[in-house]
Protein backbone atom coordinates (compact mmCIF):
# COMPACT_ATOMS: atom_id res chain seq x y z
CA UNK A 1 0.00 0.00 0.00
CA UNK A 2 2.84 2.41 0.88
CA UNK A 3 4.48 1.59 -2.44
CA UNK A 4 1.28 2.48 -4.31
CA UNK A 5 1.03 5.83 -2.48
CA UNK A 6 4.67 6.60 -3.25
CA UNK A 7 4.16 5.78 -6.93
CA UNK A 8 1.10 8.04 -7.02
CA UNK A 9 3.14 10.94 -5.60
CA UNK A 10 5.89 10.40 -8.13
CA UNK A 11 3.40 10.20 -11.03
CA UNK A 12 1.65 13.42 -9.92
CA UNK A 13 5.03 15.14 -9.60
CA UNK A 14 6.03 14.04 -13.09
CA UNK A 15 2.75 15.31 -14.53
CA UNK A 16 3.39 18.73 -12.95
CA UNK A 17 6.95 18.68 -14.29
CA UNK A 18 5.68 17.90 -17.79
CA UNK A 19 3.36 20.93 -17.61
CA UNK A 20 6.33 23.12 -16.70
CA UNK A 21 8.39 21.63 -19.51
CA UNK A 22 5.60 22.28 -22.01
CA UNK A 23 5.63 25.95 -21.05
CA UNK A 24 9.40 26.22 -20.81
CA UNK A 25 10.79 24.25 -23.74
CA UNK A 26 8.08 24.08 -26.38
CA UNK A 27 7.44 27.82 -26.69
CA UNK A 28 8.59 29.29 -30.00
CA UNK A 29 12.11 30.66 -29.85
CA UNK A 30 12.46 34.40 -30.31
CA UNK A 31 14.70 36.25 -32.70
CA UNK A 32 18.31 36.67 -31.70
CA UNK A 33 18.24 40.39 -32.44
CA UNK A 34 20.89 41.72 -30.07
CA UNK A 35 18.75 44.62 -28.90
CA UNK A 36 15.59 42.60 -28.39
CA UNK A 37 15.59 41.28 -24.85
CA UNK A 38 13.01 39.17 -23.08
CA UNK A 39 14.41 35.68 -20.76
CA UNK A 40 15.22 31.09 -18.22
CA UNK A 41 17.48 29.50 -13.11
CA UNK A 42 20.42 28.18 -3.87
CA UNK A 43 19.08 27.43 -0.94
CA UNK A 44 21.73 29.03 1.25
CA UNK A 45 25.10 28.42 -0.29
CA UNK A 46 26.96 25.44 1.05
CA UNK A 47 30.60 25.81 1.94
CA UNK A 48 31.39 24.17 -1.38
CA UNK A 49 29.35 26.74 -3.29
CA UNK A 50 30.58 29.95 -1.67
CA UNK A 51 31.67 32.50 -4.25
CA UNK A 52 35.22 33.19 -5.31
CA UNK A 53 36.73 36.58 -4.39
CA UNK A 54 34.87 38.66 -7.00
CA UNK A 55 31.49 37.22 -5.97
CA UNK A 56 29.08 38.50 -3.34
CA UNK A 57 25.55 38.02 -2.21
CA UNK A 58 22.41 39.63 -2.34
CA UNK A 59 14.67 42.18 -3.22
CA UNK A 60 11.08 44.29 -5.95
CA UNK A 61 7.72 45.08 -7.12
CA UNK A 62 6.27 43.62 -10.31
CA UNK A 63 5.03 45.94 -12.99
CA UNK A 64 1.30 46.50 -13.07
CA UNK A 65 0.90 46.54 -16.84
CA UNK A 66 2.71 44.59 -19.50
CA UNK A 67 5.02 46.51 -21.79
CA UNK A 68 4.98 49.72 -19.74
CA UNK A 69 7.41 51.34 -17.37
CA UNK A 70 4.94 51.19 -14.46
CA UNK A 71 5.44 52.54 -10.98
CA UNK A 72 6.42 49.03 -9.93
CA UNK A 73 9.20 48.83 -12.49
CA UNK A 74 10.43 52.29 -11.55
CA UNK A 75 10.80 50.94 -8.02
CA UNK A 76 12.92 48.13 -9.44
CA UNK A 77 15.25 50.50 -11.23
CA UNK A 78 15.42 53.03 -8.42
CA UNK A 79 16.25 50.30 -5.92
CA UNK A 80 19.05 48.84 -8.01
CA UNK A 81 20.28 52.28 -9.03
CA UNK A 82 20.32 53.39 -5.39
CA UNK A 83 22.73 50.56 -4.65
CA UNK A 84 24.95 51.67 -7.54
CA UNK A 85 24.75 55.39 -6.76
CA UNK A 86 28.47 56.06 -6.85
CA UNK A 87 29.21 53.85 -9.83
CA UNK A 88 31.62 55.59 -12.20
CA UNK A 89 30.99 53.88 -15.52
CA UNK A 90 33.20 54.20 -18.59
CA UNK A 91 31.24 56.05 -21.26
CA UNK A 92 32.41 53.81 -24.09
CA UNK A 93 31.75 50.60 -22.16
CA UNK A 94 30.51 47.75 -24.36
CA UNK A 95 28.67 44.88 -22.67
CA UNK A 96 27.50 41.79 -24.56
CA UNK A 97 25.05 39.28 -23.05
CA UNK A 98 24.73 35.81 -24.59
CA UNK A 99 22.81 32.66 -23.70
CA UNK A 100 19.30 31.42 -23.09
CA UNK A 101 15.95 32.76 -21.87
CA UNK A 102 17.47 34.24 -18.72
CA UNK A 103 19.46 36.58 -20.93
CA UNK A 104 16.50 37.17 -23.24
CA UNK A 105 14.33 38.18 -20.27
CA UNK A 106 11.49 35.65 -20.42
CA UNK A 107 9.15 36.24 -17.48
CA UNK A 108 9.67 40.00 -17.40
CA UNK A 109 6.11 41.19 -18.06
CA UNK A 110 7.30 44.69 -18.90
CA UNK A 111 9.18 43.32 -21.92
CA UNK A 112 12.15 45.36 -20.80
CA UNK A 113 14.79 42.64 -20.99
CA UNK A 114 14.97 41.08 -17.54
CA UNK A 115 18.22 41.42 -15.64
CA UNK A 116 20.02 42.72 -18.76
CA UNK A 117 17.53 45.59 -19.14
CA UNK A 118 17.85 46.51 -15.47
CA UNK A 119 21.65 46.57 -15.69
CA UNK A 120 21.50 48.68 -18.85
CA UNK A 121 19.18 51.20 -17.15
CA UNK A 122 21.43 51.30 -14.09
CA UNK A 123 24.60 51.89 -16.10
CA UNK A 124 22.97 54.69 -18.08
CA UNK A 125 21.85 56.39 -14.88
CA UNK A 126 25.52 56.68 -13.91
CA UNK A 127 26.94 58.27 -17.07
CA UNK A 128 26.54 61.49 -18.97
CA UNK A 129 26.45 61.59 -22.72
CA UNK A 130 25.70 58.72 -25.07
CA UNK A 131 23.73 55.80 -23.62
CA UNK A 132 25.21 52.34 -23.21
CA UNK A 133 23.26 49.71 -25.13
CA UNK A 134 23.92 46.17 -23.97
CA UNK A 135 23.90 43.85 -26.98
CA UNK A 136 21.57 41.02 -26.01
CA UNK A 137 21.92 37.64 -27.72
CA UNK A 138 19.65 35.72 -25.37
CA UNK A 139 17.49 33.11 -27.06
CA UNK A 140 14.82 31.09 -25.36
CA UNK A 141 15.49 27.35 -25.29
CA UNK A 142 19.20 27.55 -26.12
CA UNK A 143 21.42 24.74 -24.88
CA UNK A 144 25.21 24.78 -24.84
CA UNK A 145 25.43 23.13 -28.28
CA UNK A 146 23.04 25.69 -29.80
CA UNK A 147 24.88 28.62 -28.25
CA UNK A 148 28.14 27.29 -29.68
CA UNK A 149 26.59 27.25 -33.16
CA UNK A 150 25.31 30.82 -32.78
CA UNK A 151 28.74 32.00 -31.62
CA UNK A 152 30.00 31.18 -35.10
CA UNK A 153 27.58 33.66 -36.65
CA UNK A 154 29.28 36.83 -37.80
CA UNK A 155 27.08 39.23 -35.84
CA UNK A 156 27.54 37.60 -32.45
CA UNK A 157 31.22 36.83 -33.02
CA UNK A 158 31.89 40.43 -33.99
CA UNK A 159 30.10 41.71 -30.87
CA UNK A 160 32.14 39.45 -28.61
CA UNK A 161 35.35 40.57 -30.31
CA UNK A 162 34.56 44.20 -29.45
CA UNK A 163 33.16 43.60 -25.95
CA UNK A 164 34.61 44.95 -22.72
CA UNK A 165 32.51 42.45 -20.73
CA UNK A 166 30.61 39.30 -21.71
CA UNK A 167 27.71 37.99 -19.57
CA UNK A 168 26.53 34.40 -20.04
CA UNK A 169 23.51 32.35 -18.94
CA UNK A 170 23.48 28.77 -20.18
CA UNK A 171 22.95 25.23 -18.91
CA UNK A 172 19.33 25.11 -17.73
CA UNK A 173 18.11 23.79 -21.09
CA UNK A 174 20.81 21.10 -21.18
CA UNK A 175 19.46 19.88 -17.86
CA UNK A 176 15.84 20.17 -18.98
CA UNK A 177 16.60 18.17 -22.12
CA UNK A 178 17.52 15.25 -19.85
CA UNK A 179 14.21 15.66 -18.00
CA UNK A 180 12.25 15.81 -21.25
CA UNK A 181 13.92 12.73 -22.71
CA UNK A 182 13.57 10.63 -19.55
CA UNK A 183 10.50 11.96 -17.76
CA UNK A 184 8.79 8.55 -17.51
CA UNK A 185 11.80 6.99 -15.76
CA UNK A 186 13.83 9.95 -14.56
CA UNK A 187 16.72 9.17 -12.22
CA UNK A 188 20.00 10.68 -11.11
CA UNK A 189 22.05 8.50 -13.47
CA UNK A 190 20.39 10.14 -16.49
CA UNK A 191 21.85 13.49 -15.46
CA UNK A 192 25.22 12.03 -14.51
CA UNK A 193 25.51 10.54 -18.00
CA UNK A 194 24.97 13.98 -19.58
CA UNK A 195 27.41 15.86 -17.34
CA UNK A 196 30.58 15.02 -19.27
CA UNK A 197 29.14 16.38 -22.52
CA UNK A 198 27.84 19.48 -20.75
CA UNK A 199 31.24 20.17 -19.19
CA UNK A 200 32.99 19.71 -22.54
CA UNK A 201 30.65 22.16 -24.30
CA UNK A 202 31.04 24.72 -21.51
CA UNK A 203 34.79 24.59 -22.05
CA UNK A 204 34.25 25.10 -25.78
CA UNK A 205 32.10 28.19 -25.11
CA UNK A 206 34.77 29.70 -22.85
CA UNK A 207 37.52 28.85 -25.31
CA UNK A 208 35.55 30.46 -28.15
CA UNK A 209 35.15 33.67 -26.14
CA UNK A 210 38.89 33.72 -25.38
CA UNK A 211 39.66 33.09 -29.04
CA UNK A 212 37.46 36.00 -30.12
CA UNK A 213 38.48 38.35 -27.32
CA UNK A 214 41.41 37.31 -25.09
CA UNK A 215 41.24 40.52 -23.04
CA UNK A 216 37.57 40.77 -22.04
CA UNK A 217 36.44 39.35 -18.70
CA UNK A 218 33.46 37.04 -18.98
CA UNK A 219 30.94 35.95 -16.36
CA UNK A 220 28.93 32.72 -16.18
CA UNK A 221 25.72 33.14 -14.17
CA UNK A 222 24.82 29.97 -12.30
CA UNK A 223 21.60 27.96 -12.12
CA UNK A 224 18.85 28.22 -9.49
CA UNK A 225 16.41 25.53 -8.35
CA UNK A 226 12.81 26.27 -9.42
CA UNK A 227 11.65 22.80 -8.38
CA UNK A 228 12.40 22.75 -4.63
CA UNK A 229 8.90 23.89 -3.59
CA UNK A 230 6.98 21.64 -5.96
CA UNK A 231 9.11 18.47 -5.85
CA UNK A 232 10.19 18.18 -2.22
CA UNK A 233 9.64 14.41 -2.55
CA UNK A 234 12.39 14.23 -5.20
CA UNK A 235 15.48 15.54 -3.35
CA UNK A 236 17.73 14.40 -6.20
CA UNK A 237 16.65 17.49 -8.18
CA UNK A 238 18.42 19.73 -5.66
CA UNK A 239 21.49 17.52 -5.85
CA UNK A 240 21.44 17.76 -9.65
CA UNK A 241 21.28 21.59 -9.61
CA UNK A 242 24.21 21.63 -7.18
CA UNK A 243 26.21 19.28 -9.39
CA UNK A 244 25.66 21.36 -12.51
CA UNK A 245 26.61 24.53 -10.66
CA UNK A 246 29.74 22.75 -9.44
CA UNK A 247 30.64 21.91 -13.04
CA UNK A 248 30.13 25.54 -14.06
CA UNK A 249 32.42 26.78 -11.29
CA UNK A 250 35.10 24.22 -12.04
CA UNK A 251 35.10 25.09 -15.74
CA UNK A 252 35.25 28.84 -15.04
CA UNK A 253 38.09 28.42 -12.55
CA UNK A 254 40.34 27.30 -15.42
CA UNK A 255 40.11 30.63 -17.26
CA UNK A 256 41.96 33.69 -15.98
CA UNK A 257 39.42 36.18 -17.31
CA UNK A 258 36.34 34.26 -16.14
CA UNK A 259 34.16 34.53 -13.02
CA UNK A 260 31.26 32.38 -11.84
CA UNK A 261 28.28 34.30 -10.38
CA UNK A 262 26.05 32.12 -8.16
CA UNK A 263 22.33 32.93 -7.94
CA UNK A 264 20.85 29.77 -6.41
CA UNK A 265 20.82 31.29 -2.94
CA UNK A 266 18.82 34.30 -4.18
CA UNK A 267 15.80 32.13 -4.98
CA UNK A 268 16.00 29.77 -2.00
CA UNK A 269 12.79 30.02 0.00
CA UNK A 270 11.44 32.80 -2.27
CA UNK A 271 10.16 30.95 -5.32
CA UNK A 272 6.61 32.20 -4.83
CA UNK A 273 7.87 35.77 -4.76
CA UNK A 274 10.55 35.62 -7.46
CA UNK A 275 9.17 33.28 -10.15
CA UNK A 276 6.88 34.18 -13.05
CA UNK A 277 3.34 32.95 -12.28
CA UNK A 278 2.78 31.79 -15.85
CA UNK A 279 5.31 28.94 -15.78
CA UNK A 280 6.74 28.87 -12.24
CA UNK A 281 10.16 28.49 -13.82
CA UNK A 282 11.48 31.80 -15.15
CA UNK A 283 12.12 34.77 -12.87
CA UNK A 284 9.61 37.60 -12.68
CA UNK A 285 10.57 41.27 -12.40
CA UNK A 286 11.49 40.78 -8.74
CA UNK A 287 13.67 37.81 -9.53
CA UNK A 288 15.46 39.62 -12.34
CA UNK A 289 16.08 42.58 -10.07
CA UNK A 290 17.91 40.31 -7.64
CA UNK A 291 19.98 38.79 -10.42
CA UNK A 292 20.86 42.28 -11.71
CA UNK A 293 21.97 43.40 -8.26
CA UNK A 294 24.22 40.37 -7.89
CA UNK A 295 25.74 40.76 -11.34
CA UNK A 296 26.36 44.50 -10.85
CA UNK A 297 28.10 43.84 -7.55
CA UNK A 298 30.42 41.33 -9.16
CA UNK A 299 31.24 43.25 -12.37
CA UNK A 300 31.62 46.63 -10.70
CA UNK A 301 35.46 46.52 -10.53
CA UNK A 302 35.57 46.00 -14.31
CA UNK A 303 33.05 48.60 -15.43
CA UNK A 304 34.68 51.30 -13.31
CA UNK A 305 38.18 50.81 -14.73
Amino acid sequence: MKKIKWLAIVILSLIFLILILASFINQPESSSNPNNSQTPTEEKQTEEEKPVPKEKEYDQKPAEEEGTLSEGLREVFSSVIEGAKHLFVEEDLKVVAIGDSLTQGVGDRTDNGGYVGIIEETLNSNIEGEDINIENYGKRGNRTDQLLERMEEEEMASSIEEADIVLITIGANDMMKVVKNNFTSLNYEDFAAEQAGYEKRLHEIMQRIEELNPDAPFYLIGLYNPFSKYFENIPELTQIINEWNRIGKEVISQYDQAVFIPIKDIFAGKLEEYLWKQDHFHPNEKGYKQIAKRVLEVIRPEIEK
